[in-house]
């Protein structure tokens, strides 16, 4: 293994084997009941549930369906939320604090259930998910945490303590870690294809390379006007989270988009990789600006994330930090060439929560926090009953007052670095205060 004669790639790894396309262009339609902005998971997944209940549904999407995050992210299905209990309680009330830590669980069965239901041919593996802990009290912290997931969600979930650590993944660098068993591993870029061929296969109509310029209302409808024409529709979902632009500047000043960037690794040796996963895990850790990796679908790589605060296009710093931190836990990996780089916008509202509203008769689905995986598919699908008006399923814990706007925010997330900055203070504090 060598970084010697290796190019690299800054497309996703996942392209490779699903490649995103233009989808063939269509005639706009002159009039449907329900028209989306944005063909991601949660536009596709929103389209499939209101197609379902007998509504004409056209999806817009300014790139090709998925080409933004839902192409380019982990494939780990976390479903996590950012926030601890005690934050939520403070921020939000005791009840809606339990009924969103609650949510995460019917996420991710909705997640599954859809997946095998609709024959989704994704590489799905329910692995679980090790998170290593970078000191004894962020061990102790976790280990609790995965105790009361245990008891009142009856997830399993479990403390490794440091000894044990081996059986999980080969490292000596964290102090123990956390096992949840409820998550697993997919191929991002195979799902979205996936999930494109059932919304269109119930009669939904994605419409790709079609930018929308503008929303107008129009008496007991809206006025969708594209580069390609205009669509009358009586109710218009938006979907767009970290590619949200200058068509909704209301929504742009209320998420940020935040990149998070994937290192994939050449090809490594069987043995290798059985040695440092021996489990074939999703991996995360404790670090306020945390990593997560896992193997590759196939088992031959190593992919590496994490977020990226820069603004620029050019790579090599922050597939420099990737690879240094990669080998900080994997000391063999040391001469082991990085063969691609890339990165996707994750969206992130101020308090870090996904979010359904409806403003001026329009319902959004956005904010999902880096763990779209599973919250996009089911927060497009909760708006999707939302726009319906179904009373047959109980309302989201999501479903409440718009996300507030970010001070001196406008699109452009100028102050990321210094939040960069701050965030890997925190860390190297934290780092210090374990003895490392």
């Amino acid at each position: 293994m060598s970084s010697d004669h290796i190019p690299l790639k800054t497309t996703p790894y996942w392209w490779e084997a699903a490649p995103v396309q233009s989808l063939p262009e269509k005639p706009l339609e002159k009039a449907v009941d329900v028209a989306i902005i944005g063909a991601g998971y949660a536009g596709l997944s929103a389209g499939m549930t209101l197609a379902r209940a007998g509504r004409t549904v056209a999806i817009f999407d300014r790139q090709h369906p998925g080409e933004g995050a839902s192409s380019r992210n982990g494939g780990i299905t976390s479903g996590n939320i950012r926030l601890d209990h005690a934050t939520l309680v403070r921020k939000f009330g005791d009840e809606r604090a339990t009924a969103i830590e609650a949510e995460g669980k019917q996420a991710r069965e909705h997640l599954y259930s859809m997946i095998a239901e609709e024959g989704i041919d994704c590489d799905f593996k329910p692995v679980g998910r090790f998170s290593g802990s970078m000191g004894a009290k962020d061990y102790e912290s976790a280990a609790r945490s995965a105790e009361k997931l245990h008891r009142t969600l009856g997830i399993e979930a479990y403390a490794v303590p440091h000894g044990e650590q081996r059986d999980y993944i080969g490292t000596d660098f964290f102090r123990g870690g956390t096992v949840r068993m409820d998550i697993g591993g997919l191929h991002p870029a195979k799902f979205i294809a996936e999930l494109l061929r059932v919304a269109q296969g119930v009669g939904v109509t994605v419409h790709s390379d079609t930018a929308v310029e503008h929303i107008t209302p129009d008496d007991d409808k809206f006025i969708v006007k594209t580069v390609r024409g205009q669509v009358s529709a009586r109710q218009v979902m938006i979907c767009t989270n970290g590619y949200t632009d200058k068509v909704d500047p209301w929504l742009r000043k209320r998420i940020v988009p935040v990149r998070s960037r994937i290192i994939a690794t050449e090809e490594l040796p069987a043995d290798l990789m059985a040695e440092l996963m021996p489990r074939q895990m999703m991996m995360s850790d404790t670090r306020t600006l945390g990593f997560y990796f896992r193997p590759s679908p196939d088992g031959k790589r190593i992919l590496f994330g994490g977020r990226d605060g820069t603004t620029l296009d050019e790579p090599t710093k922050p597939v420099a930090h990737l690879r240094d931190n990669l080998i900080s836990i994997f000391p063999e990996l040391n001469e082991t060439a990085v063969t691609h780089t890339w990165y996707g916008n994750v969206g992130m509202h101020r308090d870090m929560i996904p979010r359904i509203f409806e403003r001026n008769g329009i319902v959004y689905a956005t904010g999902f926090c880096g763990s779209g995986v599973v919250w996009a598919p089911w927060i497009g699908h909760k708006a999707a009953q939302k726009l319906l008006g179904n009373t047959n399923e109980s309302p989201s814990a999501f479903d409440f007052r718009a996300p507030t706007a970010v001070p001196f925010y406008h699109g452009k997330p100028w102050f990321m670095p210094l939040f960069m900055a701050m965030y890997k203070m925190q860390d190297r504090l934290k780092l210090l205060r374990a003895g490392r």
